[in-house]
């Protein structure tokens, strides 16, 4: 057998050998690489909601983990036929109202069906929630974050970091608004950002408002 027929026969074993491994890889992913408490929460592509009464299919906008780099997030993987999910979105969106403003992200991604986005956003309008919803129509996220079903919720650190996993929606006493739960948000508010900017979101300033006659007034702004 001459060299080169043996090289070509070693490379062949090689590149099989490479290939059944990462086969291999892909099918065990989940038992290699499990997201557990302390990991770094892996990157998601999700879309926003077209604006309501916008034209059907209209492309949302995508964000990803690195568009909240620096925050404390409260990931939420839910759908709108999922009855724990209705059950646990109001204490979400009181959670919003009491920790938003000192910072924290609530980022709730639908994994409904594709061309479902209507259905979310009414479903966003009947509980009246105000947090950010997304939607990943192909529903990656789940193997992403090797979630077990809907509602699953991660809670990221500054540091992007998986600091606690709710498998199924907290209720009662026990609810995403309990004190509990805000006195840990709180903590992981405290710690201070990595990117140097503070923790507190700066306040969203009014516009001055002039009254209609006073000249004096509108010149005043315009110093300003």
């Amino acid at each position: 057998m001459s060299d080169r027929r043996q090289w070509l026969l070693v490379g062949g074993a090689v590149a099989f050998m490479a290939a059944g491994l990462g086969t291999a890889m892909y099918v065990l992913r989940d038992e290699l690489f499990p997201i557990a408490i302390g990991s770094a929460a892996p990157d998601f592509t999700a879309v926003t909601l077209p604006p309501r009464g916008g034209a059907a299919g209209a492309a949302g906008v995508a964000k990803h983990v690195a568009d909240y780099e620096g925050e404390v997030v409260l990931l939420n993987i839910w759908a709108t036929w999922c009855g724990p999910c209705r059950i646990e979105m109001p204490s979400l969106e009181k959670l919003h109202e009491r920790l938003g403003p000192k910072g924290l992200r609530i980022v709730a991604v639908s994994v409904d069906d594709p061309g479902m986005e209507a259905r979310v956003n009414a479903f966003a309008d009947e509980l009246g929630l105000s947090f950010e919803i997304l939607h990943d129509a192909p529903g990656a996220i789940r193997d992403r974050y090797q979630t077990t079903g809907v509602p699953e919720t991660f809670i990221l650190d500054r540091e992007g970091v998986i600091r606690r996993r709710v498998i199924g929606a907290p209720f009662g006493e026990d609810d995403w608004s309990s004190e509990k739960t805000v006195a840990y948000l709180e903590r992981l508010l405290a710690e201070p950002r990595t990117d140097g900017r503070s923790n507190t979101p700066a306040p969203t300033r009014r516009p001055a408002t002039t009254p209609p006659n006073d000249t004096a007034a509108r010149a005043r702004e315009l110093v300003r």
